[in-house]
Formats: structure tokens, C-alpha cells, sequence
């Protein structure tokens, strides 16, 4: 039986909530399928009750609740899985006033050196810098040196191509039904899709105002491209990267993520990425870049599975390291170590032009 696209997401979301612990039934979900249907709806409030009415969500799991249904169909923050440690946790509270809990660990050093799984939540004014001619360079060359795929559509040629039977044909009716030339056709190209995942970790912070830089110019050059940050939950900063003026879009992502400069939980962030289907699409077929050194706190085993995850979706993915600028780097953590195979490159991702110049190197890799 063939679902129809409108009632895909509300099938989805309860796959979303089961994964993340939440008890739901198969005829819970086509209750709440029949009760957006009879409410309309007239908003996403009406679509909330729905929810939370027909697949039982307990009282003390509302909090956890609205921030997965605004991560699926609002495309906003969602706080990744904080693993159970045994040091002090201590209460941060949301923008919102939604309270979570986060745990008081080791304080960074002033080069931020060291991974850690503490979850920090503030903001920050990033540094919008000069206007770089690596930059200015990157934007003029990306709309035409950013990887390309054969799309479904096709084009007329006058070269090499298949036979354009129709063209043909209503050509010859023109001229009372001789065909003079015969005319070709071939697939259009268009842009592929580009994911850029960016590491804003205490072990990252010399280099996230740069990452983010680069973050601006992808999204202003790309036709498709979705961006987000990497630390102790995953933000999807695309929107607000939009506008053409960096200082503007840098100041509104400075106010949205709310985990700068705190914890390492890479792996719990890629599966939190993949665990939602809307941005697990976005990685289909896409070049994923991870801007990141690859330290992780606590066990290898989240981060090794949330990479062969998305190796396997992705049209290539490449890991873009700053430790990787030295030419005898060779990964240390166990994690990093481990996937290596399912990477298609691990290159150097110390300064814009490392990262430029790798990036506009794509489009003749394949």
C-alpha cells in the first residue's frame, strides 16, 4: 500500500519518539494519525495535542517530548543523549525555560585542549573577521566547482546525446513531415547536496569562529547545503547563516547554539542526526564534511556506529581534521582510528584555505 507524502511525517515521529525510549504502539500512531486528520490542522499547537493526547506522553517526559517534535518538524535544536557519569550534574536552563541537566566536569584550559563530556550552555559573539580573499575566492568558484550529479531531467543538445524522438517529430510536422536534422538530448546536471558538520567543542574553540566563516560562504555559494553544530546536542544553524551579511548571520548563530566551547559527544550527536529522519535525508547522496579533531569522551562505540551509518547514506564523506595539517598525523583515538575505512578522506582542516581548497578540489574527484 502506497503511503501518501502527507501522512508520512506523522508516521515517522513515533518511530522518532520509540528510539528515544518513549512507549508507543502501532494503534497509538494511527490514532494520532486520525486525530490530526479531525482537527485539521490549524497549526503546529494542534498537531502538539494531537501528540501528546493519542501516544501517551508521561507528564515528566513533556520537556524531552517538545524538544524531539520541534527537532522533526521545526527543524530546531535537539539536545543529544547525556550518558550517565558518576561526577556532580547541575541544572541549566533552556532559552525557553525548559530545564535540563547537565554535568559538572573538568574546566578547559585556555587553548582548549582537552576533550570533555561537560555540557555548557551559553551564548557567544563570534568573530566575523576580515573579509577574506580565501573566502571571496571560495564563493566565486564553488557554483561551479562543487561536486555535480546527473539529475532527472533532460536537456537539448547539439552534440553528443540520445535521440529527442518528441523534438524530432514536432520539427518535422513544421515541415510537412520531412525531418531534416534529428535532435539530442541529454541529462541536466545540478549541484549535489552538501552537509557540513561542524565540531564547536571545547578542543575546537581556536577554530570554530573560523569553521563558521566557512559555514557562511558554503551557504551563501551552494544551492543546497544544511549546516550544523556538533558538541553536546546537535543545532542546525542553516536559517540563520542565510542572510548575506556575515556579521548578521554570525551574530544569530551566536545567539542560538546554546554549547559552545563545552562537551565532546560527537558520536551521540551524528546518531542523533541520523535518528531524525527529515536530516538523515539530507545526508542521501549528499557530500558530508565533518570539521572536526575527532575527540571524543567516554566510549569509541557511539561515534564508530554513527559513522558507518552515514558513510553508507552519503555520496562521500570527509573528515577534515586541524590535527591533520602535520603530513606524518597519523589518528591516536581509538574512535577515529576505527573509521578510518568508511571515510573516504581524512585531509587537512587547519585554516580556511586548507579547508577551501579541499573542498572546490571535489568536484573533479569522482
Amino acid at each position: 500500500m502506497t503511503i501518501p507524502n502527507a501522512a508520512r511525517p506523522f508516521i515517522e515521529f513515533p518511530s522518532v519518539l520509540r528510539r528515544h525510549g518513549f512507549s508507543v504502539a502501532p494503534d497509538q500512531t494511527m490514532g494520532f494519525i486520525e486525530a490530526v486528520g479531525l482537527l485539521g490542522p490549524r497549526g503546529m499547537d494542534d498537531i502538539r495535542r494531537a501528540a501528546i493526547a493519542m501516544l501517551a506522553v508521561p507528564r515528566e517526559r513533556e520537556t524531552e517530548f517538545d524538544a524531539l517534535f520541534r527537532a522533526f518538524f521545526l527543524g530546531q535544536t535537539i539536545a543529544t543523549p547525556v550518558p550517565s557519569l558518576d561526577e556532580d550534574e547541575v541544572e541549566a536552563h533552556e532559552p525557553d525555560g525548559a530545564v535540563s541537566e547537565v554535568e559538572q566536569g573538568d574546566e578547559l584550559s585556555d587553548v582548549g585542549v582537552r576533550a570533555t563530556a561537560a555540557e555548557r550552555l551559553t551564548s557567544r559573539t563570534l568573530e566575523v573577521g576580515d573579509r577574506s580573499d580565501v573566502l571571496v575566492r571560495f564563493e566565486r568558484l564553488a557554483p561551479v566547482r562543487l561536486p555535480r550529479r546527473r539529475s532527472y531531467r533532460y536537456a537539448p543538445t547539439k552534440r553528443s546525446g540520445v535521440l529527442d524522438l518528441r523534438r524530432t517529430l514536432r520539427e518535422a510536422a513544421r515541415r510537412g513531415g520531412e525531418a531534416t536534422t534529428l535532435k539530442t538530448r541529454r541529462r541536466r546536471t545540478r549541484q549535489r547536496r552538501v552537509v557540513l558538520l561542524i565540531d564547536i567543542s571545547g578542543s575546537m574553540r581556536e577554530r570554530t569562529d573560523a569553521s563558521l566563516r566557512f559555514a557562511h560562504a558554503l551557504v551563501q555559494s551552494a544551492e543546497r547545503v544544511d549546516v550544523f553544530t556538533l558538541g553536546t546536542r546537535l543545532t542546525r544553524i542553516t536559517r540563520d547563516l542565510l542572510p548575506r551579511d556575515r556579521e548578521r548571520a554570525l551574530a544569530r548563530v551566536g545567539q542560538l547554539v546554546a554549547d559552545f566551547d563545552g562537551g565532546t559527544r560527537i558520536g551521540e550527536a551524528l546518531r542523533t542526526f541520523l535518528d531524525v529522519p527529515r536530516y538523515a535525508g539530507f545526508a542521501r547522496g549528499a557530500l558530508v564534511l565533518v570539521l572536526s579533531d575527532g575527540l571524543e569522551r567516554g566510549g569509541p562505540e557511539a561515534m564508530i556506529d554513527s559513522v558507518h551509518r552515514l558513510a553508507r547514506v552519503a555520496w562521500r564523506l570527509d573528515w577534515l581534521s586541524p590535527l591533520a595539517g602535520d603530513p606524518g598525523y597519523r589518528p591516536e583515538t581509538s574512535a577515529l582510528s576505527a573509521v578510518l575505512g568508511s571515510l573516504d578522506a581524512l585531509a587537512d582542516g587547519s585554516g580556511l584555505d586548507a579547508i577551501c581548497d579541499h573542498v572546490l578540489g571535489l568536484g573533479r574527484s569522482r
